[in-house]
Parts: C-alpha cells; structure tokens; sequence
C-alpha cells in the first residue's frame, strides 16, 4: 500500500504542494501554512493541519522547503523543530536546492563553512522516534552529504531525468560538460549520447580560457549539462568554444538557475551572452525561475522551465537513482 503524507509548505512552495494534492489526491493532502510577521519582526507562524482538530500527528509528513534568503531559512527552521515536537510519524523535507553547497571549506581562517553549519542545524533537529529524511537534487559538492548525521540523513537525488526525457525527441545528439567534475559525476546518466568534455587552461597573461578537452564537436547539436548557474561566465566560455570548433548549435541545461542580480538576462535574446539555442533550468528556486521570460506557445524564447513536480512525487518512493529508463513520463517531453 502506498504511503500517504500530509504536505507543509513553504510560502513560495505552495503552488507545487496544491499541485502535487490535486494530481494524487488519495496519498497527499495540503494544509497550508500562515507566515506571518509580528510587528518587531519575528516570526508570527501558524503551522496548517492543527486547527479545528489536528491531522498532523501519527502521520508522515512532507515539508517543501527554498532556503533562498536568510530570513525564510531560519522561519523554516523552526516549523521543522515544531513539526518534529509534534508526534508525527515521520518527516520527509524536501529542499531541491542547497544554496550552501558551495561553501564547503575554508581557506582563510574565520571564514564560516556554511555547508557545514546548514549539516549541523539540520543533524541536531529534534527526532520523531526515526531520522529525518533530507531530499536533496544536484548537491553541488557530494561530500557534503557527510556532514549530515545524527537525527537527519542526506537523501541525495538528480534531476537529470527530466532532461533526458526534454531531449529525448529533439535534434540533441550530443552531451557536453563544462569541466572533468562534471562530466564524471553526470557522464554515466547519459549512456546514449556521445560525450564532449572542456576544461579551462591558462593563456596569454596568466588569463583562463575554455578549450575542448576531449570529444567531436563538428555539426552537433549540443547541450552542456551542469548542476547550476549563477553569472555563467564559464558556461557562456564554453558554448562560444564549442560553436567556434563547429557545432551546429548548442543549448544549456543547468538544474539549479541562481541567477544573482538578473544575470539571467545577459543570456535572453539581445543579451551579451545570447549564444544558447535553448537554456533548461528546473523550478528547483520557485522564487527565481518564476521571473524568466517563458512561454510555452512561443518557441522562440531561450529559457525553458523543467518543472520538478513528477520528479518529486517518484523520488518520495525511491531512494537512489535508477536507470533514466526506469523513471515514468515526468510530463515534460514538450511539442
């Protein structure tokens, strides 16, 4: 028998949690969450399902996390305490995108590694009798899923299905990565596509440039495949190389689009970095993807949302990645 949970939400997740209620409404059901401020600025927070009566308790429970500010995360922070305190069965948090997972070391002291201090928080969060489970996709750094222990467990899943199946009936025939760590880590997820790797060397005035390492670019239809952007400057070197080496055209899929300060815009039409045919991101930071100009009835826009919902649901039950043929229809194999 399917596992049924009850859906906590943060704000800018809601419009997921409502969509994952209506597509199965026999296993998830949706109580929303009032996020509200006192007057001094604290948290005034009315966690849903506890009034009139409380269907929370003995239940599992799924909080859909975005920690995309400091503020929000610590408001998340103590819903997840409150929930734990409050005899649930189980709690799943599932947080796409892990904005720390850059800040993993340090190299000069009293720096604060705030993978770590994020691994803590979350190692110490109070137990229901079983660990937590964190849902994680794309983690930056994958060490990082050790400095997660005690009453929580890194749940490390990939949002790559979703563009394999994007793909599946366009004219890509190629696969290209930014750098080596990209290609090992994401290399196998792409048995049947041929595989071109780039990497940076040093030229002229100890300046770093982006070459071809391995791989052949003449007349392919490319897409370079990362775990996120933020300014792109490295993508946007790497797709200038692959197009100067003869590449029919090339496209971008990256599944977490950071994109500070709107530096999505140099990549739109008419921007500096305009050299991708089609640029895929996952909703993975709702806040964020919900600015970029796309369109499903206009074919020409260069942006192009994957939305993680169908991902999620299957994730829930499965606990490592399989093989991308063995995931279902994610809803997302386009016209």
């Amino acid at each position: 028998m399917d596992r049924c949970y009850r859906i906590i939400a943060a704000e800018c997740c809601e419009p997921t949690a409502k969509q994952i209620a209506k597509l199965y409404p026999a296993r998830y059901t949706f109580y929303p969450t009032k996020w509200n401020k006192f007057p001094d600025g604290t948290d005034h927070i009315e966690i849903g399902g506890f009034q009139p009566s409380n269907k929370l308790s003995g239940q599992h429970v799924i909080f859909l996390a975005s920690f995309y500010n400091n503020d929000v995360t610590l408001s998340q922070f103590q819903v997840m305490i409150a929930l734990l305190q409050s005899f649930i069965e189980s709690l799943t948090i599932v947080l796409p995108y892990s904005p720390v997972g850059t800040m993993e070391r340090v190299t000069v002291e009293g720096t604060v590694a705030t993978a770590n201090t994020y691994a803590f928080m979350f190692s110490n969060l109070p137990s229901c009798g079983r660990p937590t489970r964190l849902m994680v996709y794309d983690l930056h750094t994958l060490q990082n899923r050790f400095y997660v222990h005690g009453n929580t467990i890194a749940s490390l899943q990939t949002a790559i299905p979703l563009l394999t199946q994007r793909i599946s009936n366009t004219n890509i025939d190629t696969v290209a990565f930014p750098d080596d760590g990209a290609a090992k880590r994401f290399g196998t997820l792409f048995p049947d596509y041929p595989i071109i790797v780039c990497g940076k060397t040093r030229g002229e005035n100890n300046s770093r440039k982006v070459v071809i390492q391995d791989g052949d670019v003449q007349g392919k239809n490319i897409v370079i495949v990362d775990d996120l952007v933020q300014t792109g400057g490295t993508l946007f070197e790497c797709g200038k190389a692959l197009k100067a080496a003869g590449a029919n055209s090339v496209s971008a899929y990256c599944t977490h689009a950071v994109f500070p300060k709107e530096s999505w815009k140099r990549f739109d039409t008419g921007g500096d970095r305009a050299c991708f045919k089609k640029f895929w991101v996952t909703d993975s930071i709702p806040h964020q993807t919900r600015n970029l100009p796309t369109s499903s009835e206009d074919d020409d826009n260069v942006f192009e949302v994957l939305p993680l919902v169908n991902l999620i649901i299957h994730d829930l039950d499965h606990y490592i990645t399989g093989n991308m043929s063995d995931y279902p229809d994610l809803g997302v194999t386009g016209n």
